[in-house]
């Protein structure tokens, strides 16, 4: 009768002078304690540890993993990148004296008396907001409805909605209530709200809850202090006329048609900022 302390298969394979009654959960040779790496069931030996590492699927950092799907062909870029503008500015707005009365909120918002000298203003107090909530609530709202709406449009006519929307808002204050100054995302959000409407109907869905959060957050205006409905109000009208026309010209054969007729409404919210401005005088001060 052989001795169980001399047989071979009692020594680890990597050190055979080291006895050892262990084996391998995977390839079933025998380890000392040193060879050994806890597995969810047994050990594994050092050869099996490593195979199993070099087939195991490569796991990417969670950053590369976002950017590669932000950069997909159907990823809303547009809708990111506004949101990431919207945060930056936010943070300059903060950095130079507060989102409330900073230089760059002062030299940035909307005031109708300074549409004629510097136009620019109906558009750049879009990236505009007056504190953390406004931001929060604005670009919560942007992502939920503009990643739907570009992925439906497409990243040129969304981005076109949302400019167009934005515009029809700073129109708005200015016509209806032009001694206010103005800043936020809302009246191009209210835009995507009406065009989201508009491409509903369109397609025959049901749009009884998304009239309820317009009509709730249009009264939420009038009641609120502090908030532009005004801008809101613009903004809806504005962005429901794009979609409908964009809904109406969706054939390639259209595409012409279709830039032109958005053409025109860039030109009469021009025609009606010229005529709030030459009104101005007489609603301020007459």
């Amino acid at each position: 009768m052989s001795d169980g302390a001399s047989d071979s298969g009692n020594f680890c394979y990597r050190h055979p002078d080291r006895q050892s009654f262990v084996l391998c959960q995977r390839c079933g040779r025998t380890i000392c304690a040193q060879c050994q790496t806890q597995a969810a069931v047994g050990v594994h030996c050092p050869e099996c540890v490593r195979e199993a590492r070099e087939s195991a699927p490569k796991q990417r950092p969670a950053i590369l993993t976002a950017v590669r799907r932000g950069t997909r062909s159907d990823a809303p870029v547009v809708t990111y990148s506004l949101i990431a503008l919207c945060g930056l500015v936010f943070l300059l707005q903060y950095l130079t004296g507060g989102p409330s009365g900073g230089s760059v909120t002062q030299d940035f918002l909307y005031f109708p008396p300074f549409t004629e000298p510097e136009p620019w203003r109906m558009v750049t107090s879009l990236f505009l907001h007056g504190s953390i909530l406004h931001l929060a609530l604005n670009m919560y709202t942007l992502l939920l409805f503009g990643q739907i709406l570009e992925r439906a449009l497409g990243r040129w006519r969304y981005l076109t909605l949302y400019l167009l929307s934005g515009v029809g808002g700073s129109v708005g204050v200015l016509l209806i209530a032009p001694s206010i100054a103005v800043l936020g995302a809302s009246g191009a959000i209210f835009g995507l709200l009406g065009a989201f409407f508009v491409i509903q109907r369109h397609l025959g869905a049901n749009s009884v809850q998304l009239v309820v959060v317009i009509g709730l957050n249009l009264v939420a205006g009038f009641i609120i202090p502090g908030i532009a409905w005004q801008a809101h109000l613009g903004g809806l009208v504005v962005g429901a006329l794009v979609a409908w026309i964009m809904t109406r010209t969706r054939q390639r054969r259209q595409q012409r048609a279709q830039i032109l007729l958005l053409a025109g409404v860039l030109a009469g919210l021009i025609v009606l900022t010229i005529a709030g401005v030459a009104w101005l005088p007489a609603r301020l001060f007459g």
